[in-house]
């Protein structure tokens, strides 16, 4: 069974690539709690944020977006001394303002799904990817998700931390085309 090939290096990225990545996405605790962890990557292998991602959910309070636009000065310390996170002040006070600017995205467009997926008209674009080598850090695509983010207040939200994050989620099919879950991804699976 072929796999992308950044799949290939453990148990624990296959279980991730075969059931999650690339997957269309469309619950908004769902997306803001990849959202953060795309941001918390940033500058770090996305095995560290995998391996860390139970801590995360316990920090974060399962990444509840209600919760998190709350959190406190006291709640950021706390975050900011929790080993089992990183602990980036900057990317923890992010999570609290991005989680605000989530809600105000609900108040206006219905949830933060409906807004995200207006930007590819619903439907994952694919990719149509042969080689890994094919596969760009960001596109026009992300370079427009990340200057309206960034237009509404989100932080961390650079183009090529968007772009991961839409693969992530399904907005984007990258898996190669080789990949078993190229086609399974394309039919919705």
């Amino acid at each position: 069974m072929e796999r992308c090939l950044w799949a290939q290096s453990n148990e624990r990225m296959q279980v991730y690539h075969d059931t999650v990545w690339g997957v269309p996405e469309y619950d908004d605790q769902r997306l803001f709690r990849k959202l953060m962890l795309d941001i918390n990557q940033a500058g770090l292998s996305w095995q560290t944020i995998l391996n860390k991602s139970d801590a995360f959910d316990q920090a974060y309070e399962n990444f509840d977006i209600q919760k998190v636009a709350a959190f406190d000065q006291e709640k950021i310390e706390v975050l900011v001394e929790d080993v089992g996170i990183i602990r980036n002040r900057r990317k923890i006070e992010a999570a609290i303002v991005n989680a605000q600017q989530v809600l105000k995205i609900q108040e206006e467009k219905g949830s933060f799904s409906d807004y995200l997926w207006s930007f590819v008209g619903g439907k994952p674009v694919d990719g149509q990817r042969k080689t890994a080598e094919e596969i760009p850090a960001n596109n026009e695509l992300s370079d427009a998700v990340a200057k309206d983010l960034k237009k509404r207040g989100f932080k961390f939200v650079g183009s090529t931390t968007i772009y991961a994050f839409m693969q992530a989620v399904g907005m984007l099919n990258d898996h190669q085309m080789t990949c078993f879950r190229y086609e399974q991804v394309k039919k919705g699976h």
